[in-house]
């Protein structure tokens, strides 16, 4: 799995290549906004521009998918290694700053630590799930139709999902 290297807060996180990288830093606990953005964010549409982030390295520039079309107006102003979490997608391993605008204590020093650890490439695919075909057939002849034959994804049930 791809592994973001979160520098302010020390942690690495894994994820899935594909995944949002403003997805994967809130579902870790990881803090994306300052007080601006705390108070009003778009929940990711990529109009506020509070949830930026900068790469400092890793596997390379392929580590997060291209500048989108809003990023680019969005950041013009703004160094070329800053993105909008929401607007990312992981696919490879890669080292991000969270905050950049605000300071942080040995800041290249700290880059310079992140940087000489490696990081681990990570698969390039999500993991493929595989149905029993003997259930599959026993859900086609009970009259429905599996998941897979409807088009639908499974989601893993989310807390307050009781219903």
């Amino acid at each position: 799995m791809p592994v973001i290297r979160f520098v302010r807060e020390g942690r690495d996180v894994e994820c899935y290549p594909g995944e949002n990288l403003r997805d994967v830093a809130l579902r870790e606990g990881i803090e994306l906004y300052g007080l601006k953005g705390r108070l009003g964010n778009c929940n990711g549409c990529g109009q506020c521009i509070t949830c930026f982030v900068e790469i400092s390295g890793g596997a390379g520039p392929d580590s997060l998918s291209p500048r989108t079309a809003v990023e680019d107006a969005k950041l013009k102003r703004r160094p070329e290694d800053w993105r909008l979490a929401c607007q990312a997608l992981v696919q490879r391993s890669a080292i991000v700053l969270t905050k950049p605008q605000t300071g942080l204590p040995d800041r290249e020093g700290k880059i310079a630590a992140a940087r000489a650890q490696e990081l681990p490439a990570g698969p390039t695919a999500w993991p493929v799930v595989e149905v029993d075909e003997d259930d599959a057939d026993e859900s086609a002849d009970a009259g429905g139709e599996s998941s897979a034959e409807a088009g639908v994804e499974l989601d893993a049930a989310t807390p307050g999902d009781e219903g």
